[in-house]
């Protein structure tokens, strides 16, 4: 179980994924989890004298989402932003996740829904025994704008196009999850372009490595895990379309990988991932990034890389300049694709 730290000042409250991976978690173990998360939540909130009663989702809501059956399950409490906003919030974040991939990872998927403390989504785990499933845990006073503009639900739904990797790996599958949760919220019109880079410009350095630190494959810190597995991500991105005249991206390569592999539920050996993400792209670029990667402490030079995509930080934020070949690279990784 992994932690995740705020990723930039827009996040007032810890920032929490965790991934379970499917040898670490048979059927008995996920069960009681899920059962224990239910029986030990605070009961139901009721209105107070003279406030409306708030909406509380049915106990088991089935839904159909991006042509995928979801079954999802709440403790019985009722959240500020009601229950119709706590489901559209479900089906937002499955179809913006359906966007990036083309199709929803998993044709069926379990969620859990906690209420805890706050008003923001706590956290989440996702679980790939016996079948896909998302534990969630909701702040009761989470309102409708906090849902919109929440991460977390993406971030474990983009889990499960992946497939396991193995715990050596743990920071491709967190890496990816990371990279891509902006991407597919800004492709879907959920998060603005600038706001994307922002986080990017601040947290990647995150991920560097370290006095003493190893390859990706050998550290296993929380930077290195989340945004170093992001920065593998980025160079790797970038490089794909620089060597494809731009035709081809990391997104490419994912979709293909989700499709022959099915997803989270598959055990495939992590070279594997990159040797069908190459063919896909007609590169040899992750493969080759993993090798240079995977046992020494390489890492790209940002400053270099934030001024040839044309990001410039200003006074905390950035300004995106436009008109130049690598700015075009940039404003692809944000465009939807069309295949």
């Amino acid at each position: 179980m992994a932690l995740t730290a705020p990723p930039d000042p827009r996040f007032a409250f810890p920032r929490e994924g965790w991934l379970t991976r499917r040898a670490e978690a048979p059927a008995v173990i996920v069960a009681a989890v899920a059962f224990a998360v239910l029986a030990l939540a605070p009961g139901p909130v009721f209105a107070g004298p003279g406030t409306p009663e708030v909406e509380r989702p049915a106990d088991r809501q089935p839904m159909q989402v991006a042509g995928s059956v979801f079954d999802v399950t709440f403790d019985g409490t009722a959240y500020q932003a009601g229950a119709g906003e706590v489901l559209q919030w479900i089906r937002r974040s499955a179809s913006i996740v359906a966007g990036y991939y083309g199709v929803f990872p998993v044709p069926k998927l379990e969620i859990v829904v906690t209420a805890v403390d706050g008003d923001h989504v706590r956290g989440g785990k996702t679980f790939a025994d016996p079948m896909p499933r998302i534990l969630v845990s909701v702040g009761r006073a989470t309102s409708s704008g906090n849902l919109v503009d929440d991460w977390v639900l993406v971030h474990e739904m983009t889990h499960l196009a992946l497939p396991d990797v193995g715990r050596a790996h743990h920071w491709l599958e967190e890496g990816i999850a990371t990279y891509v949760e902006g991407i597919e919220r800004v492709q879907a019109g959920n998060m603005k372009a600038p706001d994307l880079w922002q986080e990017y410009v601040t947290s990647m350095p995150k991920g560097l490595p370290a006095e003493g630190d190893r390859g990706l494959d050998q550290t296993h810190t929380w930077g290195r895990t989340y945004w170093g597995g992001a920065l593998f991500c980025l160079a790797a991105d970038v490089s794909i379309r620089e060597r494809s005249a731009n035709r081809f991206g990391l997104q490419d390569a994912l979709r293909e990988v989700l499709r022959q592999s099915g997803g989270m539920t598959a055990d495939w050996p992590i070279e594997r991932v990159f040797q069908v993400g190459d063919k896909a792209t007609g590169t040899t670029v992750l493969s080759d990034l993993y090798r240079a990667m995977r046992d020494a402490p390489s890492a790209p030079d940002l400053p270099d890389l934030w001024s040839r995509l044309g990001v410039h930080a200003e006074n905390g934020s950035v300004r995106l300049e436009t008109g130049t070949p690598q700015s075009q690279i940039r404003d692809r990784i944000t465009l939807q694709s069309s295949r």
